[in-house]
């Protein structure tokens, strides 16, 4: 007898489906973009969850949208091939080979690999770069840091015919200029533009901590909802710091942009997505525009 038949009977069963009905209302014909990162990408178990959650999305009327980075992935291969890897303000310079080794590894590995994982359960996952029919254009973060790149804009008619079509898109955080020069972007970033011109519903990032804290410190200080106004008086006392920053301030960004409410949760919990989106207590941090109230679904 396994875990779910041992500690749900038909009636407990019933009960989860219930409280979820409202929810695949609410969200029914929406898009949510989803920014996988953290042990999500790297554990099979995770990997093999996660694809399981966008398709259940997917099939219950929902228009996830998937972007991903891969930090980890780039590094290790860099290491592999006895390449150093240098850092400015926790961001990689990028010369030009260490650019077309992150081309390689995002959109020749890691983004097939979460296609595949999807596609396991049926024809539906289509993997693009930001670079494909000009979806982002970028411009030159600094010189500093070479092919490091910030959106400076987004076309989003190639992924909105793919989501008419039924399709869940899967993009990897490249992006060019005008000339056809390449440059790798912060994959939190690419979420936030993307989220904001698709009006997405929501925009969720997967992490590895289980969203934000009053004292980052104390797990026990765990933020469940957050203002805006909150939110950015906790990132200039200093209170957010390290690799919460980026994630923090494209929240910001999305939801001034329109995107109704933003979400950093706990990537290393199964199923963690169904979790915040499909019941009454969710489980991560949900940041929220200043005039929303408490009864926000």
């Amino acid at each position: 007898m396994n875990y779910v038949e041992e500690n749900f009977s038909p009636e407990k069963r019933a009960a989860v489906l219930v409280e979820t009905l409202p929810y695949i209302q609410h969200f029914a014909g929406e898009v949510v973009v989803i920014k996988l990162g953290g042990n999500a990408m790297v554990d099979d178990e995770l990997a093999t969850q996660f694809a399981q959650d966008i398709v259940l999305m997917h099939s219950v009327g929902i228009k996830p949208v998937v972007v991903h980075g891969g930090a980890p992935q780039i590094g290790g291969m860099l290491d592999r091939l006895g390449m150093k890897s240098q850092f400015v303000d926790g961001l990689r310079v990028t010369d030009s080979d260490t650019l077309d080794i992150a081309r390689m590894v995002l959109v020749g590995k890691v983004n097939r690999d979460i296609v595949s994982s999807i596609n396991i359960h049926g024809p539906l996952a289509v993997g693009i770069s930001g670079e494909d029919a000009g979806l982002i254009t970028a411009k030159s973060h600094s010189k500093e840091l070479g092919f490091v790149g910030e959106v400076q804009d987004v076309n989003p008619s190639l992924i909105e015919g793919l989501l008419k079509e039924g399709h869940i898109p899967v993009i990897s955080s490249i992006g060019a200029d005008g000339n056809g020069q390449s440059y790798n972007i912060n994959a939190d970033t690419v979420a936030s533009s993307l989220a904001t011109a698709l009006k997405a519903k929501r925009i969720i990032y997967l992490t590895d901590i289980e969203g934000l804290r009053a004292d980052m410190e104390n797990p026990e200080s765990h933020i469940s909802k957050i203002t805006t106004s909150n939110l950015k008086e906790m990132i200039e006392s200093g209170t957010i710091s390290g690799g919460m920053i980026p994630k923090a301030k494209a929240c910001l960004e999305a939801i001034d942009a329109g995107v109704g409410s933003a979400h950093m949760i706990d990537g290393r919990v199964p199923h963690v997505i169904l979790l915040e989106l499909f019941t009454d207590s969710g489980i991560g941090t949900m940041v929220l525009p200043d005039q929303e109230n408490e009864n926000v679904t």
